[in-house]
């Protein structure tokens, strides 16, 4: 009897010790060893309220919330990419979304801390749209002369891109049109009360406000794509625009069935050398991993593809996105 209790209990210390062996294996699967979750606190600079930039942003902080709990976010509203670039740039936000010819542009004009810019992610394209009631005698940019035109905030990348399709167009912003610096937030109901003839505007498709306006009134979209040649004859920053096409069921309404040729530039998810690797490494790989998430909610948001991710042109790899894609590297 002796020896049938003392072989159960030998049984039982083994089950136990076996149960802890897995238990232990688990834990070494779930939370391996070496890697932990970043602490701290990031600011990211946005873009206009109700626009693609600040939509991603809220996402994008609330998706960061359950892959690094133990890191505080700040979103601050901003004119676009000219003003993101010189937040990030000088120190008053950690992290941002700019279009490449807006960082370009800071880069060549060798403004405040340029030379810390650097990249984690691109993202995706922002198209150039130019937008009129669907009765306008507008049917290409240089039919803009004379006309009462919303150009985007002085420090949005929307004011960059207008000035520079103007000029390839033939025209001067200062000159030749009427320029109002209304954005994406006031510039759709400008329009639908006849206080402009047109609006610029550069987002990810859909955009919203625009959808949201062609449900209401009859709007078009004026083609763009014919410019290109002219623009990257003006050098520079302009390179980084190419010919795109916005499909049909971007605006359906506003489209009837038809394809709009325009230009795209490519969205960077910028940060600086001060940036904290591990906090970088870690927003980088919830960009990618959220991006359909994200993606139902804000359409553009699907195009973020790691195999394009870490081509951050004009800007070189921080060191934390480079671990993380070193990290899901095939």
């Amino acid at each position: 009897m002796f020896a049938a209790l003392h072989l159960s209990r030998r049984r039982a210390l083994q089950a136990s010790a076996a149960a802890l062996v897995v238990f232990g294996l688990l834990l070494w699967w779930l939370l391996p060893v070496g890697e932990s979750s970043p602490q701290g606190r990031m600011t990211v600079s946005t873009g206009v309220k109700g626009a693609v930039y600040e939509t991603y942003g809220k996402l994008l902080r609330n998706a960061a919330a359950d892959d690094m709990p133990d890191v505080d976010i700040d979103l601050l509203n901003s004119e676009g990419s000219q003003q993101n670039v010189e937040r990030v740039a000088t120190g008053k936000a950690d992290f941002t979304i700019a279009a490449a010819d807006a960082v370009e542009k800071y880069r060549l004009e060798d403004r405040p801390g340029a030379d810390r810019l650097q990249g984690c992610a691109r993202l995706y394209d922002d198209y150039v749209q130019l937008v009129v009631r669907r009765s306008s005698k507008i049917e290409e940019a240089k039919d803009l002369r004379g006309r009462r035109v919303a150009v985007g905030q002085p420090r949005s990348g929307v004011r960059l891109i207008a000035d520079r399709v103007l000029k390839a167009a033939g025209l001067r912003l200062d000159k030749d049109i009427t320029a109002l610096p209304a954005g994406i937030d006031t510039a759709p109901d400008l329009l639908q009360s006849g206080d402009i003839d047109a609006f610029f505007w550069s987002g990810g498709l859909p955009t919203s406000s625009v959808r949201e306006l062609s449900e209401g009134l009859a709007i078009r979209l004026v083609p763009l794509g014919d410019l290109v040649k002219a623009l990257h004859k003006q050098g520079g920053a302009s390179r980084y625009y190419r010919a795109a096409t916005m499909p049909a069921d971007a605006y359906p309404q506003a489209q009837q069935s038809a394809s709009v040729p325009t230009l795209a530039v490519a969205n960077l998810l910028v940060t600086t050398d001060r940036a904290d690797p591990e906090l970088t490494e870690g927003l980088t790989r919830t960009v990618i991993d959220s991006r359909d998430h994200i993606g139902a909610q804000v359409h553009a948001a699907q195009l973020v593809d790691l195999r394009t991710a870490l081509y951050t042109d004009p800007l070189t790899l921080h060191e934390g996105a480079r671990r993380y894609y070193r990290s899901v590297k095939p």
